[in-house]
């Protein structure tokens, strides 16, 4: 199976989430993070960046698990910010 390429909106979306994760982790290392989430640095460091725009939902979880987030919060944040980018290239 093809996957599509992502949509310059869909990228943007994966940086803000990124954006929020490492926000969230604060001064806590990655590595501390990673471990208590169960995947590894270099997924972290991907995500929290970008390069991972669509991680997967169980690793979105239990970053958010460990980060002491809701899957609601982040969700609504990440669309919050979304409106208010949109308004902002208006």
């Amino acid at each position: 199976m093809v996957r599509l390429p992502l949509s310059p909106e869909e990228v943007q979306r994966g940086r803000r989430l990124g954006s929020d994760l490492r926000l969230a982790r604060g001064q806590a290392s990655m590595e501390a993070v990673a471990r208590a989430a169960g995947i590894s640095v270099e997924t972290l460091r991907k995500v929290e960046t970008g390069r991972i725009p669509t991680p997967a939902f169980f690793t979105v979880a239990a970053l958010a698990r460990v980060l002491g987030l809701s899957l609601d919060q982040l969700a609504s944040t990440i669309d919050c910010k979304a409106d208010q980018e949109g308004l902002a290239a208006s």
